[in-house]
């Protein structure tokens, strides 16, 4: 019962930010002695301190107490074919300091090399000691296998599918570490603090170099038997793989869905574009070309999330990623083609977080780990 009030007042503190003594009784159930004796303790090992005294209009001063939100942190890490993205945050989630590298690694050695260049980065600038990071929490492109302790189906990210790696990131990154896929954990950034918010059931589509989606059914990140629902970038269309493999390392929705499919529309469009930023602006711009190469990858995108609103019926659907967040020029053209395939017509909005999304999902799973691992090893010596 001891260790179940100290988590209570610990947690209630955290939420309040601030308190005396008689609101942590009013608000817990608590009588004010073991209010009392369990803030004496975790003041002891750290977890509380002292803030001071509060002024009343009438009576003593009282006495005011919060956490110390600085006993541990969590990092985030976005692995990106372009760019890694690394947050580190504090135990009430607020982020402290951001690092960004650009992947320009041709291994998953070189790749684990950038993440804890990143990891260094960040935590020198916030100026706290290494060994305060209690978790991490590293978000990847692909299917992670917890009993291998490997990443399936990263075909963009070279040599990321050996095994072994958890591994080599486990010895590089401090604390316990969590590894999830990228669409999932940018759900739960939108989830959290984006455009899903107070949505209990609504899908996060992902639509840059990959294709992916993030389920929250229920208000629960909804997996799979093993780990790989969401992976839409492998859902059957046209007459089969654009590569011609038998054994395909990208699906075919993504091979015709992904931002290189949309440099290849440009292109078969008239558009010299060697980026997809190109076609995009160019369709801004009234290009008759841009426009035309948007229908193309409109058309794609239709089928996604026609299948997603057969599937699931969500209450909405976010878009993200570097083809998503253009939903501004995509929209009319993809709710046009999506007339063509099915009466089911599904809400569906801008990622809000827009390429945070993946990392504050990771920080939100991360700090909710560390403030565990943070308890559970400062109150260990209590009994």
């Amino acid at each position: 019962m001891r260790t179940v009030n100290r988590r209570l007042l610990w947690d209630r503190l955290s939420l309040l930010g601030m308190a005396t003594r008689p609101q942590l009784a009013r608000d817990t159930g608590l009588s004010l002695p073991t209010v009392n004796a369990a803030l004496s303790e975790l003041e002891r090992v750290g977890l509380v301190r002292n803030a001071g005294r509060h002024e009343k209009p009438q009576g003593r001063p009282a006495e005011m107490f919060e956490t110390d939100a600085r006993v541990g942190f969590a990092v985030g890490v976005d692995i990106g074919r372009a760019w890694i993205r690394v947050g580190l945050a504090d135990l009430t989630g607020t982020t402290v300091c951001r690092t960004d590298l650009r992947n320009d690694a041709e291994s998953a050695q070189g790749v684990v090399e950038l993440i804890t260049t990143a990891i260094s980065q960040a935590i020198e600038t916030a100026e706290i000691e290494p060994e305060l990071v209690a978790h991490t929490v590293i978000g990847s492109p692909g299917v992670y296998d917890p009993k291998k302790g490997r990443v399936l189906y990263a075909g963009n990210l070279p040599g990321w599918e050996q095994a072994g790696l958890r591994e080599m990131l486990a010895d590089r990154v401090r604390g316990s570490l969590t590894v999830d896929n990228d669409a999932n954990l940018a759900a739960i950034g939108e989830y959290t603090e984006g455009a899903g918010r107070h949505k209990r059931q609504f899908v996060y589509a992902h639509v840059g170099t990959g294709v992916g989606l993030g389920l929250m059914l229920d208000g629960q990140l909804y997996n799979g038997f093993l780990g790989a629902a969401g992976e839409a970038g492998f859902l059957p269309v046209g007459d089969g793989p654009l590569s011609g493999s038998t054994t395909p390392a990208r699906g075919m929705l993504e091979e015709r869905l992904a931002t290189d499919a949309v440099v290849r529309y440009g292109r078969e469009c008239g558009l010299s574009s060697s980026n997809p930023e190109e076609v995009f602006a160019a369709a801004r711009a009234g290009d008759p070309r841009g426009l035309a190469a948007i229908e193309l990858e409109a058309a794609q995108l239709a089928r996604l999330l026609s299948s997603v609103a057969a599937l699931l019926d969500p209450e909405l659907i976010v878009l993200g990623g570097a083809i998503g967040r253009n939903l501004d020029l995509l929209e009319e053209p993809t709710r046009a083609a999506m007339r063509r395939l099915s009466p089911l017509m599904p809400a569906f909005a801008p990622a809000l977080l827009g390429d945070e999304a993946v990392m504050r999902g990771a920080l939100a799973i991360g700090v909710a780990e560390a403030k565990e691992a943070v308890f559970e090893a400062r109150t260990a010596a209590l009994g």
